[in-house]
């Protein structure tokens, strides 16, 4: 690239983000109705995406179109609440906001049979307390002998899981002492936030679950950090270790119920 096509790059970068705040100032100090849809357009590829990532975790039935109709809510909620004087990027505010709208449709059309819930909450419980008993994660086949099970009936109950779940990370993971529900997403960082007994409880519930990613089984661990810090999708990860994305799957959910029975399980000791 030459410098007068970077010069140029850049400037067309500029005048972008100047139009941005343009539309901003025109929506929210005048309510113009032009300007949010604009702004909705310009950040309607954040849907997508979300609904992309998404619509790999869920069964065949559910349509990636459906996803996007769900999430273009949240995106509107998003941009109608949104702050442009806040120091956070609208990227950064919009997608838990977006994904929450598609998880809370998807809900409400309780698709997911309540044995395959009830299913997942007692595995969640039993890794508890065969962790706490053993001082190490449990393997399959003593996880499936606990749950009185053979060990093909719990990888097939392990995949049956895995097609049910709606992005687990977004799940309720522990209560704060105040009694507000705490989520992965609470980790994410908020520089205009007030709140430093939230925060200090934030920061308790991510060296936890620090704490419990670091005692999972290696290839889980693996699966855990190639899927949300490295972005890979379940077959790339499945590429990058030799084994299908079925296999994958079964990891990741395994590795979700570890982690959601060691960290319930501690809330529900903090709070004892």
């Amino acid at each position: 690239m030459t410098w007068d096509a970077f010069r140029r790059g850049a400037a067309g970068a500029a005048q972008g983000e100047e139009e941005l705040r343009m539309l901003w100032r025109r929506f929210k100090d005048h309510d113009d109705p032009q300007a949010k849809e604009r702004l909705v357009l310009t950040y309607a590829p954040l849907v997508k995406f979300v609904a992309g990532r998404m619509n790999s975790q869920l069964p065949s039935h559910v349509e990636e179109t459906d996803l996007i109709s769900y999430g273009l809510m949240g995106l509107i909620g998003a941009v109608e609440r949104f702050d442009p004087e806040r120091q956070i990027k609208f990227e950064t505010y919009a997608l838990p906001r977006i994904k929450g709208s598609i998880i809370d449709e998807l809900r409400s059309l309780d698709w997911v049979p309540r044995s395959v819930r009830a299913r997942s909450r007692e595995i969640e419980r039993k890794a508890a307390q065969l962790e706490h008993k053993l001082q190490r994660a449990p393997t399959e086949e003593e996880l499936a002998e606990a749950l009185g099970m053979t060990l093909d009936d719990f990888r097939a109950a392990i995949t049956q899981i895995s097609n049910s779940s709606i992005v687990a990370l977004d799940e309720t993971w522990s209560v704060s002492s105040g009694g507000e529900p705490l989520s992965l997403i609470d980790t994410i960082a908020d520089t205009g936030s007030h709140r430093p007994d939230l925060q200090m409880e934030i920061t308790e519930l991510r060296d936890t679950l620090a704490d419990a990613i670091a005692r999972l089984p290696e290839r889980e661990k693996i699966v855990i950090a190639l899927y949300y810090y490295d972005h890979l999708t379940l077959r790339e990860i499945g590429e990058v270790l030799g084994v299908t994305e079925s296999r994958i799957s079964q990891l990741h959910t395994k590795a979700i119920l570890r982690l959601k029975g060691r960290l319930q399980g501690d809330g529900e000791v903090d709070r004892g």
